[in-house]
């Protein structure tokens, strides 16, 4: 059993920078994921002005059907 040490990635310089990568990439990963669903929520913020747009332009449909009714 003599010369069998602990075998992992603490073990040396390049262990160490191997676990700073993996540590970046994951940290990269969920920025990317949490970067996209704001992307999605200014989507979401996108169709609600639409929307909004659209209320304003029936309510002036309505306010004009309403005054060609009391002309008749």
């Amino acid at each position: 059993m003599m010369g069998s040490g602990m075998y992992g990635t603490y073990g040396s310089v390049w262990g160490i920078l191997l676990n700073i990568v993996l540590i970046l990439v994951m940290v990269w990963v969920v920025f990317t994921v949490l970067n996209r669903s704001n992307m999605v929520g200014s989507g979401n913020n996108e169709r609600l002005s639409r929307v909004e747009k659209d209320v304003e332009d029936i309510k002036q449909m309505v306010t004009d059907i309403k005054e060609k009714l009391d002309e008749i």
